[in-house]
């Protein structure tokens, strides 16, 4: 088969397109673990029942606040007093929210193709001569023989090498707009408190 031909041979379609439908799962994959994320940290618990279920939850931090009290004379005079700060805790944590940005694929094929063909060729020639003398005629003999050996041997060699790579770049995307909307009316329920004396 020639080299030409075995590339066209690839199936490409599956090549590249294997890798890039594993990049959009894994979008979709991470778009899923944004939504369990804020579902289960930023709000109760569905199955715990009563009241409380699907609503935000709260965080309260308690502290001390120095007020300053102005009387009618115009002294002023400061107490230390107790506050609660409640607070959604989704507020408090930065949500994933993974995009991925860029994608690349790079695919190398190496074809080496190497034919070796071998060929020897020997001839050899042994004669001989032999004369007889005597009374009489003189008779000769010759003696000939040729020898011819020819081989010829021949090898293909073939080497494939194939190698992929798969680049994927992501960042952390902005919110989505209902996301942002959402965040903006929780630290709309920041709440600070005095807290309340006991009697």
């Amino acid at each position: 088969m020639a080299i030409g031909d075995e590339l066209a041979s690839l199936d490409f379609a599956n090549l590249i397109g294997g890798p890039l439908n594993a990049v959009i799962r894994a979008q979709a994959l991470a778009a899923n673990t944004s939504v369990d994320f804020i579902k289960s940290v930023g709000f109760e618990a569905d199955d715990a029942g009563g009241d409380n279920a699907g609503k935000p939850t709260m965080i309260t931090f308690k502290y001390d606040k120095a007020i300053e009290t102005k009387a009618a004379d115009g002294s002023v005079t400061t107490e230390v007093k107790p506050f609660n700060l409640t607070v959604p805790f989704l507020t408090m944590v930065p949500i994933p929210f993974i995009r991925v940005e860029e994608t690349t694929v790079d695919f190398n094929a190496k074809i080496n193709s190497v034919q070796q063909s071998t060929s020897t060729h020997s001839t050899a020639l042994n004669a001989s001569l032999g004369v007889k003398a005597g009374w009489g005629p003189v008779s000769a003999e010759l003696k000939v023989s040729v020898s011819d050996k020819r081989s010829t041997s021949a090898s293909s060699k073939e080497e494939r090498t194939y190698s992929m790579a798969v680049h994927v770049r992501a960042v952390q995307d902005e919110l989505p707009a209902g996301t942002a909307r959402l965040l903006g009316i929780l630290e709309n329920n920041i709440k600070e408190t005095p807290v309340a004396a006991v009697a």
